[in-house]
């Protein structure tokens, strides 16, 4: 399997210095998600610190769709409007990866404290955490496939369904999701051809096929062939036939970016149809204190909007968590202050 993710190749932004002591939260992640938890954090006076790697799930988009009001912003322009957003309310957005994050010493009240360190050996301590890492998507080891992923190679029907309609299109299947794909893929042209690629089909699947007019390729694919000019000409099979096709859709398997988390203990599961992705509850909440999580690092299917607003949810929960952490300090502290006061009379 192919990793799809452009890892190697982080998009260059302006980045903030890192405050001294500890901050409120910390956001991993500068995605959607991660932005918009952080968005809501700063607009509630939190401090508060994005790490963003600058490796967005969607860097080879032209352009996110669904997003109402927003369809076909650039990726790299909607990122940039929401750094600034954040940056707008006192919030801070650091570029660099985490090599680790894991439990600290409590504070002298018993607050929760976590260590965050960078690549390059920085370390924040936070009181809160929001991981919205995303995921990666990987590609089966097919030649030719990885090269024109998020232009020619498609996932998502509905990010990508409208630019590639009326095209002949292929559905490469990699299991059972790739059935639905089908479907899906067939609205939006009247030439699908699917590519069982080893994979089984029964009887009523065929029929089903047939009745909307898909075309179904039972030998094995070897390659994509590109067409000289950045696309992509047909699928050439293992019998030496090309099959032309302008556009090849696969369901990938999705895997959350856990990259330097192992250290906070969290929780993962299985996605149905193939990946794995951190448990959660409500508003991102997850089995370890002080630790959320959102957008598609638990929510492979979120789209754009979707992730937003789940890190919208969870800033808001971490600042209602810390404002009742707070009060009780606050509190603890009256009471030890009238004590002494007592002492001090009598």
């Amino acid at each position: 399997m192919t990793a799809a993710h452009p890892t190697a190749h982080p998009t260059a932004h302006p980045t903030d210095a890192l405050p001294d002591g500890t901050v409120d939260a910390v956001v991993i992640g500068g995605g959607a998600a991660g932005l918009n938890g952080a968005l809501m954090l700063a607009r509630s006076r939190r401090s508060v610190v994005v790490i963003d790697s600058g490796t967005p799930r969607n860097a080879p988009a032209e352009g996110v769709h669904g997003l109402l009001g927003l369809d076909g912003t650039p990726p790299a322009e909607l990122y940039g409007r929401g750094r600034e957003e954040v940056r707008r309310y006192g919030g801070l957005v650091v570029s660099g990866e985490v090599s680790a994050a894991e439990h600290a010493a409590p504070s002298a009240d018993g607050d929760l404290r976590f260590a965050v360190t960078l690549a390059d050996g920085r370390v924040l301590t936070a009181r809160r955490l929001l991981v919205a890492t995303g995921l990666r998507d990987v590609l089966p080891e097919l030649p030719g496939l990885a090269e024109h992923w998020g232009s020619r190679v498609v996932h998502c029907p509905y990010c990508h369904g409208w630019e590639v309609r009326d095209e002949p299109i292929g559905i490469l299947a990699t299991g059972p999701a790739s059935l639905h794909h089908a479907l899906l893929f067939r609205q939006l042209t009247e030439d699908l051809v699917y590519f069982a690629n080893g994979t089984e089909l029964d009887g009523e699947t065929r029929t089903r096929f047939a009745a909307r007019g898909i075309q179904v390729v039972d030998a094995p694919v070897e390659e994509v062939v590109g067409d000289g000019d950045g696309g992509i000409r047909g699928v050439r099979l293992a019998d030496g036939r090309v099959v032309e096709r302008r556009v090849l859709a696969v369901a990938t398997t999705l895997l959350a970016r856990t990259e330097g988390l192992a250290g906070l203990g969290l929780r993962m599961e299985n996605v149905p149809g193939g990946g794995r992705r951190f448990a959660s509850g409500a508003a991102g909440a997850t089995d370890v204190p002080g630790v959320w999580v959102a957008g598609n690092v638990t929510d492979p299917m979120a789209q754009v909007g979707a992730s937003a607003a789940a890190g919208a949810l969870a800033g808001a929960h971490i600042n209602a968590v810390l404002a009742v952490a707070d009060t009780g300090a606050a509190v603890e502290a009256l009471a030890a202050a009238g004590n002494t006061g007592a002492a001090t009379s009598a």
